[in-house]
């Protein structure tokens, strides 16, 4: 396994590990899956740069293209649950209090 691989790979885990493990904030669980979306990015981008084929380029641009949103449903969220019961404390949420 290459270098690349490897930092890659232990970055996608990290991230993984942190979405897993530490579940107190919602701001946190959102980074911790925005890490892994670039990590994902970043491996695809340099997957199709290797294959030097012209059919998978638009794969990068796509998955970049769903992490925005991604991430913008995640602040909506945060925002409304911020104003709705006055924390990020995912101890705090209940789903049906909705």
């Amino acid at each position: 396994m290459s270098p690349m691989h490897f930092i890659l790979n232990s970055t996608f885990i990290l991230g993984l590990m942190g979405l897993a493990l530490n579940r107190y904030h919602l701001l946190s669980a959102l980074l911790c899956l925005e890490s892994m979306l670039l990590t994902l990015f970043i491996s695809i981008a340099i997957w199709t740069l290797t294959l030097n084929s012209t059919s998978c380029t638009i794969t990068p641009m796509i998955l970049l293209t769903f992490s925005a949103c991604e991430a913008s449903t995640g602040l909506a969220i945060l925002v409304a649950t911020s104003r709705s019961h006055g924390s990020d404390n995912l101890q705090n949420l209940n789903l049906l209090q909705c």
